[in-house]
């Protein structure tokens, strides 16, 4: 939610209190607003650097406060679109080991061709050969149309995070955020539930999954 409005502190405290996770995202709030909204009981930023205005203060602005404040736990967008890898392995170096996880933003339009597409929320939009999906007639995203795999295979390949931080990333620390880590999932350990996707590389530095196990039992295996 966005900070700013009206309401949003007394809003926030009573999700908090009821057990809900409060997410800051598509705000024009200030560093007040951020403060606030984490003093009230947010604990995460939604897609971090996108969904705010196109034009903010150098400093201080409400990515810098969110980059800052130890109770948040920042979502990143890792197609290479709305994060540069410049830009985000710093937002995750800021934040530190543990306080970021990858986020896909995937649309309908993921695994579709290139091409353009009429959608409910955005209209007319266009996906490029690249995976940039973009809006008509203007130089706006129109959310994301690769996946969280493709987004883990363009980091890993990249380099500029430490593996372990980016597997982590899609893994024990959501699984952490949504209280799953103390039902035995998000990590590889000895009497954890196996709930597992395997994955193995692929030409042009991509991702495919081969398998995926829930309980130790195989549900789903490539070529089945």
């Amino acid at each position: 939610m966005a900070p700013e409005l009206p309401g949003a502190a007394n809003l926030i405290a009573t999700a908090a209190a009821a057990g809900v996770a409060v997410s800051i995202g598509h705000s024009a709030g200030t560093p007040d607003d951020v403060r606030m909204a984490a003093a009230a009981g947010a604990t995460l930023s939604t897609h971090l650097g996108n969904g705010v205005p196109l034009t903010l203060p150098r400093h201080p602005n409400l990515i810098w406060q969110q980059l800052f404040d130890d109770r948040l736990v920042c979502m990143l967008i890792a197609d290479s679109f709305h994060l540069d890898v410049g830009t985000l392995t710093a937002m995750t170096r800021a934040k530190g080991t543990g306080r970021w996880l990858l986020v896909s933003d995937v649309t309908s339009i993921g695994g579709l061709p290139p091409g353009r597409y009429q959608t409910p929320i955005g209209g007319l939009v266009e996906l490029d050969a690249a995976g940039r999906l973009g809006v008509v007639g203007a130089d706006y995203l129109a959310g994301a149309a690769r996946s969280l795999l493709d987004g883990l295979a363009w980091l890993l390949s990249e380099g500029t995070i430490p593996a372990a931080d980016v597997a982590a990333a899609v893994s024990s620390v959501p699984a952490t955020l949504l209280a799953c880590r103390g039902k035995h999932r998000g990590e590889i350990a000895p009497g954890n539930r196996a709930d597992l996707v395997r994955a193995r590389w692929k030409s042009g530095h991509r991702l495919a999954v081969i398998e995926t196990i829930s309980q130790g039992r195989t549900v789903w295996r490539a070529g089945e």
